[in-house]
């Protein structure tokens, strides 16, 4: 393979860094930016998907319609795609969203429960809509057992399923014998999503690429959840330095990068030590900020919040957990266990 197809995640997992908070004007901006720089993909939604703005996840500043009809009207040869987590999107939110001009939908569960994404996959291909298939936490099971969920997306629709390293806690090695995996048991194309907790975002999915992936995600200065995602200018700049460009330029990227993103958010992209921890323990990046705020509340240390919440297993959907979590670590400390 000598080329792939760059998904932009800016404004749906970078908006976990800006407590989704970006404005109508932001979203023309960045998306009027990586259109023209040559991205073909531009995600667009709550950084929990459709129908994220809640008391359980945060609230957005703008209505969600809003924002994706902003994104439509500026995206010239772009598609606008979004993502929806059966459970906090609902069908009548997909419906929505092809309504306002979305072209892909990418539905997400944990790992483990592809079968839950069969009614949305199937209502995204009615629509005709782009329909992939996010497999969420992929590190928590075997390159077999991913295959195993991966292929029941596969029978729904999927057009392409991804491999998912929400925490942050794959090693490049383990990306490759995923996505190998995958590429060898689907007949459908192949995605990669990396965090960068442990610093290897993009060396995963150059990695993967190396693997024949078809499909990589990337945000705008690594916006994203824990640390942030894999950064889109690093990346391109990286796989252009091989001789592969998948049509971006570069140049282009760096000064949306630096004129228009960085600006939001300056100080994103640092991995100190809670979002290292993060990816050490195998923890869902949304718990980040989760967690800072448990800490302060119950008076305990992030870094044991996340290393008990890695202990335990605890997947996206069930952020309740880290305040549970919390109240058990305070008890112990002040002699109640």
């Amino acid at each position: 393979m000598t080329t792939f197809r760059l998904t932009d995640s800016t404004l749906r997992d970078g908006s976990h860094a800006l407590s989704h908070q970006f404005t109508v004007e932001e979203v023309r901006a960045v998306v009027r930016g990586l259109a023209a720089a040559g991205v073909k993909v531009i995600e667009v939604s709550h950084g929990d998907g459709l129908g994220g703005s809640s008391f359980s996840f945060g609230f957005s500043r703008c209505d969600e319609a809003s924002l994706l009809k902003a994104a439509v009207a500026e995206a010239s040869s772009a598609k606008i795609a979004v993502l929806l987590l059966p459970g906090i999107g609902v069908k009548d939110d997909l419906v929505r969203a092809a309504d306002i001009g979305v072209g892909v939908a990418r539905v997400a569960t944990h790992c483990t429960e592809a079968d839950i994404s069969a009614q949305h996959i199937g209502l995204a291909r009615e629509l005709g809509l782009e329909a992939i298939g996010f497999l969420m936490m992929s590190h928590m099971v075997s390159p077999d057992e991913l295959l195993e969920q991966a292929k029941r997306m596969e029978s729904y629709g999927a057009d392409c399923v991804y491999v998912v390293d929400s925490a942050g806690s794959m090693t490049i090695d383990d990306a490759r014998a995923r996505v190998a995996a995958l590429k060898a048991g689907l007949d459908t194309q192949v995605g990669i999503h990396a965090h960068n907790n442990l610093g290897l975002a993009v060396g995963i999915s150059m990695g993967s690429f190396d693997e024949g992936v078809d499909q990589i995600d990337g945000c705008m200065i690594g916006l994203g959840a824990g640390a942030g995602n894999c950064p889109t200018e690093v990346l391109v700049a990286a796989l252009a330095r091989r001789g592969i460009t998948a049509g971006i330029d570069p140049f282009s990227l760096i000064e949306l990068a630096d004129g228009v993103v960085r600006p939001l958010r300056p100080v994103q992209g640092v991995i100190d030590g809670d979002a290292l921890v993060l990816g050490y323990a195998g923890v869902y990046g949304s718990f980040h900020l989760h967690a800072k705020r448990a800490s302060e509340r119950f008076g305990v240390k992030t870094r044991d919040i996340l290393l008990e919440a890695g202990r335990r297993g605890v997947i996206g959907g069930q952020e309740d957990m880290i305040i549970d979590i919390a109240v058990e670590l305070a008890n112990r400390t002040q002699g109640d266990w």
